[in-house]
């Protein structure tokens, strides 16, 4: 594994959570995105059966980009605590309900219910479980990267890192807390940008990390656009149109393109991204072939970024992408 790049010095700068989850069928968001068998695990856990969600982490193994994202989704329900608390009656000592509930103590924390300390502490205690697993790790970051100085984002994410380093969500979570590093010199010349080409540079060739520098310009696009620098007409900004924005889209369109490997279980999350991006650089053509790929599948992260209503937003890109 690399190391970290010096671009990764210790800074404060202020947070903005952002979402990612899906449209489901009734118009509503759905972090399973299209994990059947996650949805159905979840669906039994409300009903008090939790041997579908055992069953489901137990195949999932040590994939981890799936086992993070099964995890994260689980915990975010208001009821995930005292669901993994009962298996864990039933189980003492299970990593993936002490996981569970370290999870489902940080989305307790960033919706406001309770102070960070638990959640820390949960994390410490499944890590200490299951120190191959980068996921109590990965409930650190999210825990940092709304809550903690920039140096526990670099820190929680370097965890990660050594235990996954292609982690995706990790990178996801870096790069948009990044962005919001002060700018200097030329538009197109923010470091998070340099950080992004980097981690794509270093994955293999059939990562979706390829995906990351169109996310660090969303990313940077949400800091613009929150402090009134970023026009909300794509005709009228240039975020999209520079000579770096352009290079940057043409590759991670072409490599899309010949990606071989569609089942990645946050590949939705990179569609949505890059169908983003196209439609504000102005190339429906292009977008149009993610927004068939993409089903039903918003994500409220990037289209949030534009409009106050990511659906409406991600519905009326999709109509004009393909000429509805």
């Amino acid at each position: 594994m690399p190391p970290l790049s010096p671009l990764l010095g210790a800074r404060r700068a202020p947070t903005e959570p952002s979402g990612e989850t899906a449209e489901d069928a009734s118009g509503a968001f759905d972090a399973a995105l299209d994990d059947a068998e996650l949805g159905a695990a979840r669906a039994a856990l409300a009903q008090g059966r939790r041997q579908a969600a055992r069953s489901l982490l137990v195949h999932t193994g040590d994939d981890w980009d799936r086992r993070g994202h099964r995890l994260t989704v689980l915990a975010q329900d208001a009821r995930a605590a005292a669901w993994a608390t009962d298996w864990l009656t039933a189980e003492p000592g299970s990593a993936d309900a002490t996981t569970l509930l370290a999870l489902a103590l940080v989305h307790r924390a960033l919706r406001g219910e309770e102070e960070p300390g638990p959640a820390r502490e949960a994390c410490d205690t499944a890590a200490a479980l299951a120190p191959d697993d980068p996921t109590p790790w990965l409930g650190r970051l999210l825990l940092a990267r709304a809550l903690a100085p920039e140096r526990e984002v670099l820190a929680a994410f370097a965890e990660v890192r050594r235990r996954h380093p292609e982690h995706h969500h990790a990178h996801h979570l870096l790069i948009a807390r990044l962005a919001e590093r002060p700018a200097g010199g030329r538009a197109e010349a923010h470091e998070v940008y340099d950080l992004a080409e980097q981690a794509a540079a270093e994955a293999p060739a059939d990562s979706p990390l390829a995906v990351l520098p169109v996310v660090a310009y969303a990313e940077r696009y949400r800091v613009l656009a929150a402090a009134g620098l970023a026009p909300a007409d794509p005709a009228a900004c240039g975020h999209w149109s520079g000579p770096r924005a352009r290079r940057i889209l043409r590759a991670c369109f072409d490599w899309w393109l010949e990606w071989e490997h569609d089942e990645h279980p946050r590949r939705h999350v990179d569609l949505n991204h890059l169908a983003f991006a196209l439609s504000r650089a102005g190339r429906p053509a292009e977008a149009a072939a993610l927004f068939r790929r993409i089903g039903a599948h918003a994500t409220p992260a990037p289209w949030s970024y534009a409009h106050p209503d990511p659906l409406a937003a991600f519905r009326a890109a999709r109509a004009h992408a393909l000429g509805h």
